[in-house]
């Protein structure tokens, strides 16, 4: 099974997005508004430069405080992303997310930003397999 199974599963395939020099406060009003768990922080809507997510903040509110709030996006954000495309396969890319511990990965055509995977996508497209699986063997059984 490949990424763009998965991306094509999606019931909202849309990419949050979220410049650098925006605040914490409103990655925050993202994060609630479109109720998700990271954004991919990017100059250009096109090109990733790193991702944000719920970790990050918690870690850096335990650390700053309520100053974090006025803190720019850039100052917590993860740059060294791990990234996919629609071509790779959905195994190797959950092992890589449980390697590396992210929950969303960016994935990219030809070298921009094309949507996101979170490992609650492919959580579910495991879970949709297997009942696709059961299904047809039911099936096959009540055949006999």
């Amino acid at each position: 099974m490949r990424i763009s199974d998965v991306i094509r599963r999606k019931q909202d395939p849309g990419i949050v997005t979220i410049g650098p020099g925006e605040t914490v406060s409103a990655l925050l009003a993202l994060l609630e508004e479109h109720r998700i768990g990271a954004v991919v922080v990017t100059d250009d809507g096109t090109t990733p430069a790193g991702i944000v997510s719920e970790r990050d903040i918690v870690r850096h509110l335990h650390s700053d405080g309520a100053a974090l709030l006025d803190a720019t996006v850039s100052s917590i954000m993860t740059s060294a992303l791990q990234t996919c495309t629609p071509e790779d396969d959905l195994d190797t890319l959950a092992r890589q997310m449980t390697e590396h511990r992210v929950r969303h990965v960016p994935v990219l055509r030809d070298g921009r930003l094309h949507s996101i995977v979170s490992i609650g996508d492919i959580v579910k497209n495991r879970i949709d397999e297997l009942q696709d699986e059961r299904d047809q063997l039911v099936g096959y059984i009540h055949q006999r």
